[in-house]
């Protein structure tokens, strides 16, 4: 396993299965950002919604999106994947993680399933109290950690 695998396998370790992100979504310049349950699986960030809602018509014209929780932020480019029941992997870890959201929503009939692949991967880390950019490109494979200096 080379630099760039073994640091993004850490992050995803240390990311979880999942957790509460700040979802940005986009179209004609206008972007809106919302709360949502995201599942990490197999390097790609999952999520649910319904197609109805604003968001779907967004990420279906647009599918650059952001998402943001604590100190990391994601760029990634999303695809619809299906219903969410009709994977099994992400309903098991969905309900396991998120038990209200999975009761309540999964099995309507207007949630589809997306997936977000990342492109790019940003979070700071504090190493003996000094502030660090942790940066993945992935595009092109690379991996930066650089000490925030400020200015």
């Amino acid at each position: 396993m080379g630099e760039f695998e073994a640091h993004m396998q850490n992050f995803f370790q240390e990311f979880g299965s999942g957790r509460h992100m700040v979802l940005s979504t986009s179209l004609h310049d206008h972007v809106t950002s919302r709360m949502m349950s995201v599942i990490q699986m197999d390097g790609l960030f999952w999520f649910q919604t319904d197609r109805h809602f604003r968001k779907y018509r967004q990420l279906a014209e647009n599918p650059r999106v952001a998402l943001c929780a604590d100190n990391i932020q994601i760029e990634g480019l999303c695809r619809e994947a299906g219903r969410p029941l009709d994977n099994a992997a992400f309903a098991a870890l969905y309900r396991a993680r998120f038990p209200s959201s999975f009761g309540r929503y999964t099995h309507l009939s207007g949630e589809l399933l997306f997936a977000v692949t990342p492109v790019y991967l940003e979070r700071w880390l504090y190493r003996d109290g000094e502030p660090y950019l942790e940066q993945f490109l992935l595009d092109s494979r690379q991996y930066r950690l650089s000490p925030y200096c400020g200015g």
